[in-house]
């Protein structure tokens, strides 16, 4: 039996009589890239904000690596190893692009609450800052402040920062939204690098991005799973094509 990274079991969500997440029942496997896709309005960013601990269940449970989750703060669920970005982008804008990655690996370098550090002086927390830098390609904008970055560098700089310590699950939602389609090809080399041996799971509405990276691909529909499988397993679903509007046609 694979091991589950994320467990959904018969997760459901209201927002007063409207029930919008219904009964999910759902595995991501560790170390696969899962993606979920569906109409607008199906309860996509809806269900990460639950598995990210932004809203709270109605009923139902979420495990994060065998241990349930649903009933902590996202900040308890990022200490257990799980980080997500947003649809968006979300940064320091008047920090330089170096001290935005600093900041995201504070607490995994073991700051935590100290007041007496001067951040300047942590050889092995600026090496680390720096090495993410270089990864994510920003070497040259290094002390850029991170609002004056062009659009795809922001996002290539959330990445970074969401990936940052030692997050083994990341949570990406529409991670190329807006870009180019230049800038959509880097993107997704990125996120392929960026996440090789840690598992990931992404809302995307570019169905070429999806099936770029996704290996498990999960179809949401008015709240529920319609569809979960391989790619070209859900590319060939005749109730995903009649429920998507044929976006998943070759």
């Amino acid at each position: 039996m694979t091991e589950a990274a994320i467990r959904l079991n018969d997760v459901r969500k209201q927002f007063g009589n409207t029930e919008i997440i219904r009964g999910v029942t759902l595995d991501i496997v560790k170390g696969e890239r899962h993606a979920i896709i569906g109409p607008n309005g199906a309860g996509k960013t809806t269900l990460f904000n639950l598995i990210s601990g932004r809203f709270p269940i109605t009923s139902g449970e979420i495990s994060l690596n065998g241990q349930r989750i649903d009933a902590l703060p996202p900040h308890l669920i990022k200490r257990r190893g799980l980080s997500r970005s947003f649809q968006i982008t979300s940064i320091y804008p008047r920090l330089s692009t170096f001290e935005n990655l600093r900041c995201a690996l504070l607490w995994n370098q073991g700051y935590k609450y100290s007041f007496w550090h001067t951040l300047s002086r942590q050889k092995e927390l600026n090496a680390a800052a720096e090495h993410l830098l270089e990864e994510i390609n920003l070497t040259a904008r290094r002390d850029v402040p991170a609002g004056l970055l062009a659009y795809a560098e922001q996002r290539a700089l959330e990445i970074g920062m969401t990936v940052a310590g030692d997050a083994t699950v990341i949570l990406l939602d529409e991670p190329t939204a807006g870009m180019s389609h230049s800038e959509t090809d880097y993107a997704v080399a990125l996120i392929h690098r960026m996440t090789e041996g840690r598992t990931l799971l992404m809302v995307e509405h570019d169905m070429k991005v999806v099936f770029d990276l996704a290996n498990t691909i999960s179809v949401v529909v008015y709240g529920q799973v319609i569809a979960s499988g391989k790619p070209t397993e859900i590319r060939a679903n005749r109730a995903v094509q009649e429920a998507y509007l044929g976006a998943l046609e070759a």
